[in-house]
């Protein structure tokens, strides 16, 4: 476990500024900052980071976060594996090691094969650096790549041995569980029972999350096995920690360029991406092969809008530029398509030019996808069906942009450069936006009734127990934001003292006297603890609640230090000791208003089944004239009508 002590100290030490911009492109906007949100899919940034309050909160899902509970959401990490992440980042000591089984307890599977996986990264790189076949094959291989050390150091570059079972055995030795070994797809078991190495022989690519994490790994093989083998590369199979449709590789590598140049190159693999960077080119990531998914695209789209689809010249090439085109518009990306000279892949033309170089040709030799697909697809096609098949998926293509002002501008310009009617190309594209919203329909009506089957009973309404009532919210908000604030000053006690009152105070003496108590335990447990270091020197009750070791009060604390609702521009917020005197006072006669409606309703309940017992009738029908009573005084102290 991590003791209190360095809890705090990486709390402390994390900015929120940083922590998101990891995973989101931000931009200032006054003296926060906003972006598109990570927690949902938009297109127009309603994500806004405070790093003054060290919060961050969507306004379009309502998602709030400090660094720690952003962390935990994001990258659906458990608190203690948000810490670590966290004191990771701003260097922190904090010794990982294979989880004892008193600890296993504490985490969970996932923070041990992470733990496996950077051990194992580690391992690979050692071998490849000071291990005799490591340097002579797989050092000379990348050597042969043109790989300087620099390079290899980067991207953690390594080599596994060719021996079957050299990783297991080292993993072994060193105390890591084989379950791990086999759950991240380093080792699989033989039926004998023998732990055999998946990688032997090949030289290693880790693929690293955007959060940092050691997630798969890729290797190829170097000698005469290549030769007629379909699979030169091996990648790691989908795992509790990943999940390929997800990930692209050299994410982490590149997300600060990516987010500084406004702009990322997808390339299709490994060496791709490390010759680009060493010609010095670090806005560039890989899906590897694997056909471009919403996962990855979303995941790019937190840093930039524009991608440059950037592959070979041949007919692999112009196929890979193809796939995802559709999918990349209907996410709002500014796409460019590159395809480089014959011969050449990204790997060899990075090899042979400089970074200025390189940049100024992608400048002068890229276009607009719907341009490149244009040529492409009509390029020498006289055919009148083949034609009109053509022109019909270009068209498609225009239809998934969600922006009329662009779909109309593709339109007028495909029409110009085709010759064809621009009337005709809005109907066919008004054709496909029908069917596409006909399908998505259906699609989910379908997910809806599989939902349902999958449901046989009713779902029941919350009940006021398990869904909080508005003023309640509003009773405990005030409490975190404002719970060491004085509202009365000179307050006489019963003793004949004098004392003063804050907003905690006031709130639990005043519903302690009839012991009132809130619905949700959570609530009645802040309320609580604000009132116990209220007189605590420089307590401040939202920095305390937002840093709160119990990560459920830190998560409401976080969500309430935002407002719900924001105001109309150019309105004020009314401000000062007097004016919440006056919202507090009036919240806490809003709750014991709430509770005496909701106990007339018992009484009414009650009298109704009560038959046959006149004493008890009695005693119901006093009770329920005396809450009336009490309703109608407290309605008088709101200020409204008296209820007869």
């Amino acid at each position: 476990m991590i003791d209190h002590a360095t809890i705090e100290k990486i709390k402390e030490a994390a900015n929120i500024v940083d922590v998101v911009s990891e995973f989101v492109s931000l931009k200032k906007v006054g003296a926060n900052y906003k972006g598109l949100c990570p927690f949902h899919n938009e297109k127009t940034p309603s994500f806004y980071v405070s790093p003054a309050r060290g919060i961050c909160h969507c306004f379009s899902c309502g998602k709030s976060a400090n660094p720690v509970s952003f962390i935990m959401e994001q990258e659906q990490m458990t608190y203690p594996e948000a810490l670590r992440w966290l004191a990771n980042k701003y260097h922190i000591e904090i010794r990982e090691h294979e989880l004892s089984d008193e600890e296993k307890k504490e985490q969970n599977d996932r923070e041990s094969m992470f733990i496996v996986n950077k051990w194992a990264m580690d391992y690979f790189h050692d071998i490849l650096l000071n291990d005799v076949d490591g340097r002579a094959v797989g050092m000379q291989y990348f050597r042969s790549r043109g790989f300087r050390d620099d390079i290899i150091e980067k991207f953690h570059l390594g080599f596994s041995l060719p021996s079957r079972n050299a990783l297991a055995q080292a993993a072994l030795e060193k105390g890591y569980n084989e379950k791990y070994l086999v759950a991240t797809g380093l080792c699989f078991k033989r039926d004998n029972g023998e732990l055999v190495d998946k990688y032997s022989g090949r030289v290693m690519f880790p693929w690293i999350g955007v959060n940092g994490n050691v997630r798969a790994f890729g290797g190829r093989l170097l000698d005469a096995r290549t030769k007629g083998v379909q699979q030169k590369y091996i990648n790691s199979s989908d795992s509790d920690i990943y999940h390929k449709e997800r990930e692209l590789y050299g994410i982490y590598q590149a997300k600060k360029a990516i987010a500084k140049e406004n702009c990322v190159y997808m390339v299709e693999g490994y060496t791709d991406v490390i010759s680009m960077h060493q010609c010095g080119i670090e806005n560039v990531v890989a899906n590897s092969g694997t056909a471009l998914s919403f996962y990855q695209i979303r995941l790019l789209h937190r840093f930039t809008e524009n991608i440059v689809l950037l592959y070979d010249g041949d007919a692999a090439g112009i196929h890979a530029a193809m796939r995802g085109i559709d999918m990349l518009l209907s996410e709002a990306m500014k796409v460019k398509v590159l395809l480089l000279p014959d011969g050449d892949d990204p790997d060899s033309f990075a090899r042979k030019h400089t970074a200025d170089d390189f940049r100024q040709y992608i400048l002068d030799h890229q276009k607009d996808v719907i341009e490149f697909k244009t040529e492409f697809m009509l390029k020498g096609v006289t055919d009148p069906i083949k034609r009109s098949e053509a022109i019909s998926s270009i068209v498609k293509s225009i239809s998934v942009i969600e922006d009329q002002i662009v779909r109309a501008t593709y339109l007028q310009d495909t029409a110009h450069r085709i010759g064809m009617n621009e009337a005709t190309l809005i109907a066919t594209m008004n054709k496909f936006i029908r069917s596409g919203q006909d399908a998505q329909a259906k699609e989910q009506q379908r997910q809806q009734q599989g939902q349902a089957a999958a449901q046989p009973e009713p779902l029941q309404p919350a009940t006021p127990q398990q869904q909080a009532k508005k003023v309640e919210y509003m009773l405990i908000q005030a409490v975190v934001r404002h719970g060491e604030q004085i509202i009365y000053d000179n307050v006489e006690t019963a003793d004949g003292q004098t004392t003063s009152l804050n907003v905690a105070q006031y709130i639990s003496y005043d519903l302690g006297a009839d012991e009132l108590t809130f619905s949700l335990p959570i609530y009645n447990k802040i309320l609580q603890e604000a009132l116990e270091h209220s007189s605590d020197p420089g307590f401040k009750a939202e920095e305390f609640f937002m840093k709160h070791p119990d990560m459920e009060i830190s998560k409401v604390a976080t969500e309430m230090s935002f407002d719900k609702f924001q105001l109309r521009k150019g309105a004020k917020l009314r401000s000062g000791e007097e004016v919440l005197r006056e919202q507090i006072v009036h919240l806490v006669l809003d709750f014991r208003m709430d509770f005496v409606k909701e106990k007339l309703k018992k009484l009414q309940i009650e009298i109704a089944q009560c038959t046959g017992d006149n004493e008890r009738m009695i005693s119901l029908i006093k009770d329920y004239q005396e809450t009336q009573k009490l309703r109608n005084t407290i309605a008088r102290e709101l200020g409204n009508e008296i209820i007869i």
